[in-house]
């Protein structure tokens, strides 16, 4: 800026020859600007100074919670397995609106102490019938001596009789009513013991048992997840933060299923796993951000510098947990049945309320408490050498596992592959059925009376196949009808067949029309019922339906009760699933290359997580279908069947957890790797640094989880148990085996993108 220039028509002499030209005056340097802090760490530093302002608000939002959140589990539906739009879901519908009549809802058993056909006894039989079908809310009461004397209504030893029960309304209704029927029926009358069972007496039961291990379940998880986080923490304060933040998921998730339930209809039987989920994740994301806090208070931050940065990293990774948790629980919201739609929205929502109350609430209580957080302290000389080893993380446990692993990454990643595959063959021979009577513990009344039912009685009379002839006139098309009925009698497992026309069995009519069998006509057609001796949910049970609508019919035909629900669930469901496993498959590649920048990063997450559920769902099948090691998991009903919607869920909330994990350590490594650019050293110091949190958040969700195997319901203990390895074999084997070892065959390759997405994830990727 100061030297001469050299004229155009002058050869300029070499620059070794010329003179140094002289120094250019210095400018002065404009003022640095100082960094604009990240919107995380502004959060965190609005949070420390308004600690009061928001934990007041917190405060009430409880106090109103806890009692608008109170009665939940009494407004909530117990339906919703049912397929809408399904063939027997529209044959139900028929025979609701149409007919008027249907499979029964609720089977009294009727036991008399000497026989049934006694004068006395079969007066009384006959009054109570009447009274119940004279009682509102009931459709039809039809009894083995309404229908004079009906052979297959009475028990092999002629001491038992049946009394059948259909109730108007949809599903709630019909709760409502058998809620009000069954406690005033059953029990001495007379000298009669009447016990009940049905589809609908064993729903009731099923709920009543699932609020109660709801509540046992929750009262022995509390102290075990209390001892698990003072294990970690050292600490009586920082234990209770993440018990004070699952306090108030749970309260909030209760407030959410009601307000739901305003919206749209919600399983009763999502309000457990809804409990389990939101206090395990609120436990798990509070236990990151204290983690995070003590290790930037330990390095000398100030209280209100480490929240700030605490919010920044711990919080971001967090939020973006939380996002791929409930991408993976959306995946539910493609099943028509709102038995899991309810799942997905109930589980969306409590995600959130988990994630917003570890970022905004507990980072209030930790700026009120600062450098108190640690006191109470059960080991005074924990947090002296956890500030010594902070920063060398050759110490400890993980570190030098994920060194012995990326040393012979290739044995030790195909041994673990070898033994999740083998302890998921069994599932390879699973066999699908839905929760009936046998799900119940032994102790079960309703069980113990539909046991009765299999014991004593030839045919499944609670359970029969409903057949609805739309259109077709019962009295025109009488020869038609009859001529139906008697071909459908023939077939293999069918003891009987009512019709408008009589009754048959084995191609010829038993029994001709009588009073009862008005109950078949209407001005929209007719209908059959067809009673076999089969299980409805049994593979034979189902091989009816398809025999009996492949048959040959006088018009169209809807085929429904149980066993046809169970088909029609079984189809939606196959339908279904792949674009369910769709939406968490691309979710989950999308979301984590937006946070990696990597693309093999995100395939190498979706294989791990798919192989680590490999075993979960082997040990379903080994232990709750086929039977196996009932001693570890307390005795339960072996059915020989797996609930049809119980693998989705698993599978849902079992991917979205193992990503939570990936996600916690996914955000070390690459916070080291973007510091030093070496991967190798990156894994182990990731690993290091979060296989000890991650281990005791598995710890702590399994607590939860496990709580739920004391549950006299195989379903709540099968989700339980399965949960809870699913988290523990992804903790364990998955995070300290496989990663390393997968991250290390890959080198650099783990963060590589092609040019154009490396471009992309630098202007929309997810970072501080």
């Amino acid at each position: 800026m100061g030297s001469n220039p050299t004229p155009k028509h002058v050869t300029a002499r070499p620059a070794e020859t010329s003179a140094p030209p002289p120094e250019p005056p210095e400018q002065p340097e404009p003022p640095e600007q100082p960094e604009r802090p990240a919107l995380l760490a502004r959060l965190g530093a609005w949070l420390a100074r308004r600690r009061l302002l928001v934990l007041a608000a917190a405060l009430i939002a409880v106090i109103v919670a806890v009692p608008f959140g109170a009665d939940v589990e009494s407004r909530l539906s117990e339906g919703g397995i049912t397929a809408p739009d399904s063939e027997a879901a529209r044959a139900d519908e028929l025979l609701n609106t149409e007919f008027a009549s249907g499979s029964p809802h609720l089977v009294f058993l009727v036991k008399a102490p000497t026989s049934v056909d006694d004068k006395e006894v079969s007066e009384q039989g006959r009054q109570l019938t009447e009274q119940l079908d004279a009682e509102r809310g009931v459709v039809q009461a039809a009894s083995y001596w309404s229908l004079d004397r009906a052979a297959p209504l009475r028990s092999s030893d002629a001491r038992t009789a049946l009394v059948m029960v259909r109730l108007a309304g949809d599903e709630d209704t019909v709760r409502k009513t058998a809620k009000r029927l069954v406690p005033q029926t059953v029990g001495e009358r007379d000298g009669l013991k009447v016990t009940a069972t049905g589809v609908t007496a064993v729903r009731m039961e099923i709920e009543k048992r699932s609020e109660e291990d709801l509540v046992k379940a929750e009262l022995l998880a509390a102290p075990l997840v209390l001892i698990i986080l003072l294990l970690v923490f050292r600490s009586v304060v920082a234990a209770l933060l993440p018990l004070l933040v699952g306090a108030i998921a749970v309260v909030g998730s209760f407030v959410i299923l009601r307000l739901l339930d305003m919206v749209v209809p919600v399983s009763v039987f999502s309000v457990n796993i809804t409990t389990a989920l939101g206090l395990g994740l609120a436990i798990d994301y509070s236990l990151f951000i204290v983690t995070r806090y003590r290790e930037e208070l330990a390095v000398g931050r100030e209280v209100r510098e480490a929240i700030a940065t605490t919010v920044r990293t711990a919080g971001r990774t967090v939020i973006f947990s939380a996002l791929t948790v409930a991408l993976s629980l959306s995946a539910m919201l493609v099943f028509p049945m709102y038995h899991l739609r309810s799942f997905a929205y109930s589980g969306i929502a409590v995600v959130v309320l988990a994630a917003l109350g570890s970022v905004l609430v507990l980072p209030a209580m930790l700026a009120l408490l600062g450098r108190r957080v640690d006191a109470l302290n059960i080991r005074r000389l924990f947090t002296r050498r956890r500030t010594a080893e902070r920063r060398t993380p050759q110490h400890g446990f993980w570190h030098p596992l994920a060194t012995v692993v990326m040393k012979r990454p290739v044995p030790f990643s195909l041994t673990v592959i070898a033994l999740l595959v083998a302890l998921g063959l069994p599932f390879l021979r699973v066999e699908f059925g839905d929760s009936d009577d046998r799900v119940l513990p032994p102790s079960s009344p309703a069980h113990q009376a539909a046991q009765v039912l299999r014991e004593d009685f030839d045919s499944r009379e609670g359970s029969p196949i409903s057949v609805v002839l739309p259109g077709l006139n019962a009295t025109n098309g009488s020869k038609q009808v009859d001529a139906y009925a008697a071909s459908l009698s023939k077939l293999p497992g069918v003891t009987r067949v009512d019709a408008a026309t009589g009754s048959y069995a084995g191609g010829a009519q038993v029994a001709p029309a009588g009073p009862a069998s008005d109950r078949f006509r209407s001005q929209a057609g007719t209908w059959l019922s067809v009673t076999s001796d089969t299980e409805p949910y049994s593979e034979r049970g189902m091989d009816l339906v398809s025999v009996v609508r492949a048959a040959d019919a006088p018009g169209k035909v809807l085929v429904g009760g149980q066993a046809a629900l169970l088909v029609d669930a079984k189809a939606t469901l196959g339908e279904k699933l792949p674009w369910a496993m769709g939406i968490i498959g691309a979710s989950t590649f999308v979301l984590l290359f937006l946070f990696t920048g990597s693309l093999l990063i995100p395939a190498k997450a979706i294989v791990l997580n798919l192989l680590s559920l490999t075993a979960t769902f082997g040990a379903m099948v080994y232990v709750f279908q086929d039977g196996h090691l009932r001693w570890l998991v307390g005795d339960f009903n072996v059915t020989g069947l797996i609930d049809i919607d119980t693998p989705v869920l698993m599978f849902c909330v079992a991917f979205g957890l193992s990503m939570d994990y990936e996600v916690f350590m996914l955000s070390r490594i690459k916070e080291e790797y973007a510091r030093t650019r070496d991967n190798t050293s990156a894994v182990a110091w990731g690993l290091e640094h979060t296989g000890r949190l991650i281990t005791a958040a598995a710890a702590l969700v399994a607590a939860v989880l496990l709580a739920f195997a004391t549950s006299g319901l195989t379903p709540l203990k099968l989700l339980g148990v399965g949960l809870a390895l699913a988290v523990v074999v992804d903790a364990t084997l998955v995070r300290g085996i496989l990663v390393p070892a997968f991250m290390r065959l890959a080198g650099r390759a783990n963060w590589w993108a092609p040019a154009p997405l490396a471009r992309l994830h630098r202007r929309i990727g997810l970072s501080d």
